[in-house]
This record gives structure tokens, sequence and C-alpha cells, in this order.
């Protein structure tokens, strides 16, 4: 599909920028605060994602149902995720951002620990309510800190580069826990994967920089004062670019987290003979062997896809603003007929690679997305921006989706009388076609996102 050049239109003055009143800060500590909160964000997944590929450990030993699996991993977590994320991001955009980040990783680390020693649905519900609390006060305000460090030209590259924390996490979560939990039991995956949160937490409250310490006095000022909520809100409702991607990105999260939640279980369900074979082939358990696989095959194109995502998005956008939702809309295109295939395809060894196309797909939003809410608003909205966007893509996504696929393939499996094998995958399929919607919205943004720039 090929663009046609168009010339930029004049962009709206911007109010100055925070990079632009800081004193110099070497390249060097820039690529050392961004390796760190790519770690950061990294352990957020790790901890938020882990239980993915320990769910079907769970819901044996706990005796639970696949609507309770998904609400555990959605509704309920989503729920706080979402609602504190605001309030926390109100507080940033005044506050010490990096001691807020490293009390969210010492709190989110603690409660993924705490899960490990839950005995029943309510205790192990409350522990991932805690640690999806933490997890709300890692990436607003991290937006935040990188839109300050970093030039608008330059913006999706280091938002892409922080979000490789998403398929990094993923990777980690799914290939330690499933190792884990084969050796010692999905208990000691928990409380294993929450242990380096606690030292992290500390390097990133005493090393990170706050910019607003560098500020000149002028802008000192104006930032300190900051705009109220309703001033956030009103600055955003002018926005019609911010809302069309925030949905169009909610609907990729809700089948993305959905597939995720159960894809686990999947395997286990549909490709039991041949996953315990590939797993006694390379000597290793079923757990450990899918856990592996599906971190490495799935976090190595998730990385790549995140990385190539805003890599394009910064050159196409120099050229025409518009690819920063053109290229989400072509890649998600791409992502559905592969991911169906994957589901239907009858060999687990192949729908693990087909089933990679649409994962490496799926991720090459997240740069020019998360990078063009940065450049919607003002500097000191930044923050409330992101923990805006964040909210609904989690509160319709994470919220919406593990829980409403869980619904779907109990249904199938007893009203539709598939069985609990044949009902997930009924279920995989038809939610797939969520991915039709975000393609239409993020085409729509299109009309409006040159115009709408402002910083």
């Amino acid at each position: 599909m090929t663009e046609a050049i168009v010339p930029e239109p004049p962009v709206a003055a911007a109010s100055p920028s925070v990079t632009d009143a800081l004193h110099p800060i070497s390249t060097a500590y820039r690529r050392y605060a961004l390796t760190l909160l790519v770690v950061v964000y990294s352990l957020n997944f790790l901890d938020r994602q882990i239980v993915n590929i320990l769910a079907e450990s769970i819901k044996e030993e706990l005796h639970l149902q696949d609507w309770q699996i998904g609400m555990m991993q959605g509704l309920a977590f989503a729920i706080f995720y979402t609602t504190l994320g605001i309030p926390i991001a109100r507080l940033a955009e005044r506050g010490n951002r990096p001691w807020i980040i490293g009390t969210a990783i010492a709190a989110w680390s603690g409660f993924t620990m705490l899960c490990g020693l839950s005995t029943n649905f309510i205790q192990l519900v409350l522990a991932r309510i805690g640690v999806s609390i933490g997890e709300a006060g890692c990436s607003p305000p991290s937006h935040s800190l990188i839109a300050d460090y970093t030039p608008r030209e330059k913006r999706s590259s280091a938002l892409a580069i922080y979000s490789l924390g998403t398929p990094i996490g993923s990777l980690l979560g799914m290939a330690l826990g499933g190792v884990i939990a084969d050796l010692w039991g999905w208990r000691a995956a928990f409380l294993i994967a929450g242990a380096p949160g606690i030292v992290v937490a500390l390097i990133a409250a005493f090393t990170l920089i706050e910019p607003r310490n560098r500020l000149k006095a002028d802008l000192a000022a104006r930032q300190a004062a900051g705009p109220s909520i309703m001033d956030a809100v009103r600055e955003l409702s002018t926005k019609k670019t911010f809302w069309l991607m925030a949905f169009a990105a909610s609907l990729l999260a809700f089948q993305g987290y959905a597939s995720n939640a159960f894809i686990g279980s999947f395997y286990f369900r549909n490709h039991t003979a041949e996953l315990a074979g590939l797993a006694a082939d390379f000597g290793m358990k079923p757990k450990g062997f899918l856990g592996l696989a599906l971190g490495l095959i799935g976090g190595t194109a998730g990385v790549f896809g995140t990385w190539f995502g805003g890599m394009l998005a910064d050159r196409l956008g120099r050229r025409d603003l518009r690819w920063h939702v053109t290229m989400p809309a072509i890649a998600t295109s791409i992502a559905i007929p592969f991911y169906i295939l994957g589901i239907m395809h009858p060999s687990g060894t192949a729908a693990l690679f087909l089933l990679t196309i649409p994962t490496l797909c799926n991720t090459m939003w997240y740069g020019p997305i998360y990078g063009s809410v940065q450049s919607l608003v003002k500097p000191e909205t930044r923050t409330t921006a992101a923990a805006l966007i964040l909210f609904i893509i989690n509160i319709i996504g994470l919220g919406g989706g593990p829980t409403f696929l869980g619904w779907l393939s109990d249904f199938m499996a007893k009203t539709g009388g598939l069985g609990v094998a044949e009902g997930l995958r009924a279920a995989m399929i038809i939610n797939a076609f969520t991915l039709l919607g975000s393609v239409g919205l993020f085409l729509w943004a299109r009309r409006t996102i040159r115009e709408e720039m402002v910083s």
C-alpha cells in the first residue's frame, strides 16, 4: 500500500517542551534511563502475564471454571489497575516520578509473591488486585518521563523501546513460569517472579532523574501549578484522533489479552499428546516446554514487531503523520487470517509458528500510538493523557477480553455442546473478529491526526 507524500500542515504552537528547558543530560544517561525503564516494564508484564502459563494448574488445584480464570486475569485485575491509573498520573504531574515508579514496583512485586501463598479463589483474586494496584503506577509516569527526555521526532521509537517490556516480560513469564512450575509447582513460580522487583524498585527510585528538578524557573512555576483534571479532559475532548486511537487499541487489547490468558490452556486441551511428545523429545515436561516455546517464539516476534513498528512510524511519519495510524491498520489486517488459521490448524507445531505472525503484527502499534498521544497534548498534560489512554485500553481490553473469552468458552463447551477443548477453540476464533473494528478506527483517525498534533 503506497501513501502519497502530502505536505504537513502548520502545527499549532506548543507550550515550551520540558526537554527544551532541561540542563544538558548526557546521551549515555538517557540510554541508561530508557534501559532501566524497559527492565521495569518487563517485570511489570512478567508479574502480570506469568499466570497465563500457570492457569491450567491453578484451575485444577483450586477447582475453578474458565470464567473464574478469565475474571482473575481480566476484570478483577483491570478495575483497580485502570481506576487508580488516573489519580496516580495526577500525582505524577506534580510529584517525583522516579519515587512513584519505585514504590509501584515494590508493591506489585510483593503482591505477586503473595499469589503463591493463596489457597482459594478469593485469596488469589485479592492478591491479583494488589498486583494491579502496584502496576497502575508504572506506565503513566514512565511515558511522561520518556517524553520529557525525548524530542518529538524520536518519541515513537523511544516509547516503542519502552514497550519492548511487553513481549520481553511475556516471554520471561511464560518461559520461567512453565519451567519453574514443572520443577517446584505454580506457587514457587509466583514467589520467584516477584523477588527481583524489590531490588529494581530501589535502583529506579534512586538513579532515575526527575527532569522537573532541572527546569527553568518560569517553566517550573507553570509545571508546578499544572492543569486540573478537568482542564486535561477538556483538552483531550477536542482531540478526535486520541479517542479513535484509544478505542482502536482497546479492541486490539481485548483480543490480545483474551488470547494470552487462555493460550496455554488451548494447547494443553487441544494438542495434549503432541505437546507431551515434543516435550519428551527435548527432555522436558509439557508446562516447561510450552512456556519456553511460547515465550521464545512469541517474545522474539513481539520484540521485533514493537521495535520495527516504532522505527517505521518515526521514519514514515516524517513524511506523513498519517502513517502513525495507517501502519497499525495494515499490520492488524494481516494478523487476522493468520491468527484464525493458527487456532484452527490440527498441528500444534504449525499453530505455534502461524501464531507468531499475528504476535508480530499486533505489537507494531505500541510506538506509533503511544508516541502520538504524547504529541497530541501539551507537555504538562502528557502523564494524564498516557493514564487516560491506558485506562481505556485496559478497562476494555484487559478487563473485558479475558472475562468475555472465559465466559464464551464455558458457553460453547456446555450450552454449545463442544466440550472444553473445542469450546475454547471456537471462542478464540469468534473473539478474533473484534480486530476488524480496530482496523476501521485506525483508518478513521487518518482524517484528523495531522491537524491535531501540538507538541
